[in-house]
């Protein structure tokens, strides 16, 4: 290109690159309206021009590299993951790393990655232009550089995640683990447990008409909990079924993992989970998913906590009558609903004793989910970006669908249970869920469940023994794995100690960790005070709670 041709393009277009990259990212991690990125980048380019930035009037060219290209570059994947997901969870990197991600269903995130690469190196080759033609930008941007660092969150995480290596107590929720010690059922109801992808109970809000209305209508017939929030290591997938099932969060592997450059073979092998207890029991276990069994380790977790029957994408597309019927994860609900209804019907007719079935769907996931044909022969044409339309969808194939094993009794002396697996990552309407007091799903139907709601300071890890005492079993001390049971009165974790000092604990946790995944972890030096008698600093940090009234 001649040089008269650069000049022309410059200072502009490195001033512009950079505004509008400044306006989007400003957009992204605040809740200003997307217009607003063209005040910024307006702001910015003439702000530039004014203060000739690129054409200083004693202009010295030097040929340097910035200070500031890999802190940049570092806030570039954080504006990426906080655009993409909403809240970044450091935790769901690491264990989707290791447990693998093949066979996702997140092709269109690869585009936009694609896209965030080409504008991180405009961006990049902006900052190299403008610090090599004005002085005063090599000056500044040193500093520059050093404010990314201290201000970029990802690096802030990795920090509080560094401090367990230094922290006093690192067994402070180990000491509180309650091992599912579980009596003789009084009752042996057979189980179905819904989850349905990011359907959070915050959908029922007023604010979002009625895209929530079929779970309403749902909970008006059984027992529905308010109040379950979301505790750090439990907002993905697998982490939200290994809260609900193990009661523990999801801690990753990392470097217990003895080969932690290879996929894992085993998803928390250290503790019973809910698979292990039923199995124990007699129960015939199947789960069926939409999505890959192979993405995120499902299959071996439930593979790995005795489950007979795991079935997704790949085990179900033979069975298909129309194999193209798809999305980019993996079957609609409609299908997937079918093959769970024939499954439940093959466990009746076998009559082997109870059964339990775990079935996730697909509908609700972000960031603006796959409504399924059915869906939208009802609803009309999807616009393919609104999010309550599939919220809406999601719950009404799932009403329909317990309707229907209603109508046929395949639901007698059976326990029903519907959750969303987490909280929703980044969709449409994203401004309005975070304004708002957010709180998983959890409703219970069954012959012996009564229309009521509880509301209880609460998170995921407490579904585990309310399902448990659901279902008959005896805990001690209504209590299992990290949970308490939310049908007594036993108090939460979260009601003793409040969430952020739960989230505050689990950075420095390292002993929880090393029972995850025992088995895992390469051998190491015993301790020499394996002692875990507990260090108290006032009554309410003590393991043994007291009760309290609700």
């Amino acid at each position: 290109m001649p040089s008269s041709r650069i000049l022309k393009l410059t200072p502009w277009l490195p001033l512009a690159t950079i505004g509008l990259s400044l306006g989007y990212a400003a957009t992204v991690l605040t809740r200003l309206p997307w217009w607003a990125l063209f005040l910024i980048a307006a702001g910015w380019i003439g702000t530039g021009l004014k203060l000739s930035w690129g054409r200083p009037a004693n202009a010295r060219y030097r040929k340097v590299w910035p200070w500031s290209l890999v802190p940049l570059s570092l806030m570039g994947v954080y504006v990426y993951l906080a655009d993409s997901f909403g809240n970044v969870d450091l935790g769901a990197v690491f264990f989707h790393l290791q447990a693998g991600i093949a066979e996702h269903g997140g092709a269109s995130k690869m585009v936009v990655a694609v896209l965030y690469t080409l504008t991180m190196l405009g961006i990049l080759c902006s900052i190299t232009w403008l610090s090599r033609h004005d002085q005063r930008w090599r000056l500044a941007e040193r500093y520059f550089a050093i404010i990314l660092l201290a201000t970029n969150p990802l690096l802030y995480g990795l920090g509080q995640r560094s401090v367990a290596v230094v922290a006093d107590d690192r067994e402070w929720l180990n000491r509180r683990y309650m091992p599912p010690m579980t009596g003789e059922q009084s009752h042996t109801p057979n189980l179905l447990i819904m989850y349905l992808e990011s359907l959070e109970r915050t959908y029922s809000n007023e604010v979002f008409d009625d895209a929530y209305a079929d779970l309403n209508t749902l909970g008006e017939q059984g027992l529905v909990f308010e109040g379950i929030r979301q505790m750090e290591n439990t907002g993905w997938t697998m982490a939200g079924m290994i809260a609900s099932q193990c009661g523990v969060p999801l801690m990753p592997a990392g470097l217990l993992h003895d080969t932690q450059f290879e996929p894992l073979k085993k998803v928390v092998p250290g503790v019973d989970c809910l698979g292990d207890i039923l199995a124990a029991q007699g129960y015939q276990l199947s789960y069926l998913g939409g999505a890959s069994t192979q993405f995120a380790g499902k299959g071996l977790f439930y593979r790995g906590h005795q489950f007979n029957s795991v079935k997704g994408k790949e085990e179900f597309l033979p069975d298909m009558e129309d194999p193209e019927y798809l999305n980019s994860w993996g079957l609609h609900d409609d299908t997937l609903y079918d093959f769970t209804a024939d499954e439940i019907r093959r466990l009746n007719e076998e009559d082997s004793g109870p059964w339990a079935v775990v079935n996730l769907n697909l509908a609700g996931h972000a960031p603006s989910g796959f409504p399924s044909q059915t869906c939208q022969d009802r609803q009309g044409t999807f616009d393919g970006q609104d999010i309550l339309y599939s919220v809406e969808c999601s719950a009404h194939e799932a009403r329909v669908f317990i309707e229907q094993l209603q109508r046929e009794g395949l639901l007698d002396n059976t326990l029903v249970v519907v959750l969303s697996d987490h909280l929703t990552m980044r969709v449409s309407v994203w401004d309005q869920l975070t304004a708002l007091d957010r709180d998983n799903t959890l409703i219970m139907l069954g012959d012996y469940i009564e229309p009521q709601r509880i509301r209880r300071d609460a998170t995921m890890l407490d579904v585990f023994p309310t399902i448990l005492e659901a279902l008959g079993f005896t805990l001690n001390d209504h209590r299992a794995g990290l949970g308490a049971s939310l049908l007594s009165e036993k108090p939460t974790l979260v009601e003793v100690h409040g969430i952020e000092t739960l989230n505050e604990r689990l950075r420095e946790e390292t002993a929880l960790q090393h029972r995850l995944w025992e088995g895992l972890t390469p051998q190491r030096r015993e301790a020499e005070d394996t002692s875990t008698d507990q260090v108290t600093e006032t009554p309410a940090d003590q393991a043994d709670e007291v009760n309290i009234t609700h």
